[in-house]
């Protein structure tokens, strides 16, 4: 006969010990490469290839909002909700996320940009991957499901789509301190911008009360290259757009924290029956 008693599903905090002590070795390793990254000896957030995408180099401080956020999900995989959705739902993913990014970093800081685009792919997939399943299994979770799960990932798949763009044109793109814009350079700039604003639109339909996290990852990156642009691009063509396309991804931000409140805040939306998960991937 079954039980209908909550505490028969209750978990000891060693079940899935193994997954859960690499869960905590590949965070620290791959919150190790990015330390090292920025205050390691080649710096090379300010030495990295200027691209008509570059942003401002505070920009990349969501690292350490999603560092953060993550190091209460390998403390949350502890207790018997975390077990449930990390151990059993995410799995293996999160230790290949973990690996893959930290490869990842360690190309792109060596400037093998070529290479980091085709990771920063692999990078985007599988942080897409860990997302869905997150979204469309673990929708109805509890508020710790929401602060150490829902939100690092959902910071984490916006800030991928962005570094997918950006990597894509330190390999392919022209070289700001030596090349002028000319017409197929903004071309590019300018669909690269209209893509990420529309995935920050994406985020905010998604569902009723829209997916915050993933808009102000994009909004926040946006904002990021219209002040770097400002002051590096002579013709104004790409700040004024990025300047554009960020006030269009705020809006965005806008609708979904109104949304959120009017379906009842953030408890609402979080034991909302009708919530639909995001189907949109990178």
């Amino acid at each position: 006969m079954p039980h209908h008693h909550g505490e028969t599903e209750t978990h000891h905090w060693k079940d899935g010990i193994f997954l859960k002590i690499v869960n905590v070795i590949v965070f620290f390793l791959f919150l190790g490469s990015n330390i090292y990254t920025v205050a390691g000896p080649s710096d090379a957030y300010r030495h990295s290839k200027e691209t008509y995408l570059t942003p401002a180099s505070w920009t990349f401080l969501i690292w350490s909002l999603i560092h953060f956020l993550l190091l209460g999900f390998v403390l949350y995989q502890f207790t018997d909700a975390g077990k449930k959705v990390v151990i059993d739902g995410i799995g293996w993913r999160f230790p290949l996320l973990a690996v893959l990014n930290t490869i990842y970093v360690g190309f792109w800081a060596r400037g093998y940009y070529v290479v980091s685009f085709f990771l920063a792919l692999f990078v985007s997939s599988t942080v897409s991957h860990i997302y869905y399943v997150v979204k469309k299994h673990h929708k109805d979770g509890n508020i710790g499901d929401e602060l150490f799960v829902h939100l690092p990932f959902s910071l984490y798949h916006g800030w991928t789509a962005v570094l997918v763009f950006l990597t894509g044109f330190e390999a392919f793109g022209r070289n700001a301190h030596t090349h002028p814009a000319h017409f197929w350079t903004k071309f590019f700039v300018f669909i690269a911008l209209f893509l990420l604003e529309a995935t920050s639109a994406a985020y905010a339909f998604s569902s009723p009360e829209g997916d915050i996290a993933g808009s102000i990852a994009i909004t926040w990156s946006l904002f990021g290259i219209w002040a770097r642009q400002r002051r590096a691009d002579g013709s104004g063509f790409v700040a004024t757009s990025a300047l554009i396309f960020s006030v269009l991804s705020a809006f965005w931000v806008g609708k979904s924290i109104y949304g959120l409140f009017k379906r009842g805040g953030v408890r609402g939306a979080l034991h909302d029956e009708e919530r639909a998960p995001l189907v949109h991937g990178n």
